[in-house]
């Protein structure tokens, strides 16, 4: 054999064996994207429900956790049945958002649910400030911030949403100042609790999921400021999976829930969960375009409420 024979020789091998490998990668590729897609199947039919039935928070869980009462210094989270979502998987089939009415006592008091995917991640340079003052609102003074305009769903979640009809619509921003979406909400637990699961949603979506998202705040009787607001979310393919319940608190502040009004008081201390100072940044916002916050809640614990400025417009 000639030496360019032996090089020939080489060279075929080496082809092949590229090939081989080229081959073998695109199968496992495939291989992999099969399981992946099985795998959402097989966790949508294990759920038994018809894809018509939502699933989310019941009546029962709801008075349930209306009667709960903060105690300072313990967590703000508290885990719903286990922290498990209880929304049906199979009800997603295109990305809208279920927007309930105000009930008689002008409260978002119901549950808004997101069928979302990625194309709902909306541009958050583009918010503007909010006007609409939801049941309990009073405005923030004397430099401390007390009160957040919170968002159900947030308004990084519902890009291509028509706010009015929920349903998908060209060229539509985020959920900005929607009555039907708002309530009067704590900085804290706007700021620090509600944006980290608003992300992990968020995340997920841009990851190519498909999510289901309910959030509902929770009002004990006819006072006029939620006491808290429960959160759960659900991936098709079972990735993403909470459930949780947000105290609606401010540290070093006594809040009046009946009206909304607040005093205050060193002795409501509060834990700062470390994990909630994770990338959650595209969600944080006050709601008011001409206010700037000083500085992040400390951790562990928090016992007074962030201070801020107003710029001039």
């Amino acid at each position: 054999m000639t030496v360019l024979s032996r090089i020939s020789k080489v060279y075929r091998t080496a082809l092949l064996l590229m090939v081989g490998l080229a081959l073998g990668g695109g199968w496992t590729t495939y291989r992999d994207f099969r399981h992946g897609q099985q795998a959402r199947l097989d966790f949508a039919q294990h759920d038994r429900r018809p894809a018509s039935q939502v699933g989310g928070l019941t009546t029962s869980q709801y008075q349930q956790l209306a009667q709960l009462n903060y105690q300072p210094g313990s967590t703000p989270v508290v885990l719903v049945n286990h922290g498990r979502s209880i929304l049906n998987p199979k009800a997603w089939r295109r990305d809208h958002v279920i927007y309930q009415q105000l009930d008689r006592a002008g409260r978002a008091s119901a549950s808004n649910t997101a069928f979302l995917n990625s194309r709902n991640h909306a541009n958050t340079s583009l918010r503007t400030a909010q006007n609409f003052q939801p049941a309990g609102w009073h405005s923030n003074s004397g430099g401390n911030l007390v009160y957040n305009r919170g968002h159900l769903i947030a308004y990084s979640l519902t890009g291509g949403i028509d706010p009015r009809a929920g349903q998908l619509r060209a060229g539509a921003l985020g959920d900005q100042d929607n009555p039907r979406n708002l309530f009067t909400e704590t900085d804290f637990t706007n700021e620090v609790l509600q944006t980290h699961y608003e992300a992990r949603v968020r995340h997920a979506i841009e990851q190519g999921k498909h999510v289901i998202y309910q959030a509902t705040p929770i009002f004990r009787g006819d006072e006029q400021m939620a006491r808290g607001i429960n959160l759960q979310a659900l991936s098709t393919d079972g990735t993403l999976n909470f459930n949780v319940f947000l105290y609606n608190v401010e540290p070093g502040v006594l809040l009046n829930y009946q009206s909304g009004s607040s005093q205050a008081d060193s002795r409501m201390r509060v834990y700062v969960p470390t994990y909630m100072n994770e990338d959650d940044s595209d969600d944080r916002s006050a709601g008011d375009g001409n206010l700037r916050v000083v500085g992040p809640y400390p951790t562990p614990f928090a016992d007074a409420p962030r201070h801020y400025y107003r710029i001039s417009q």
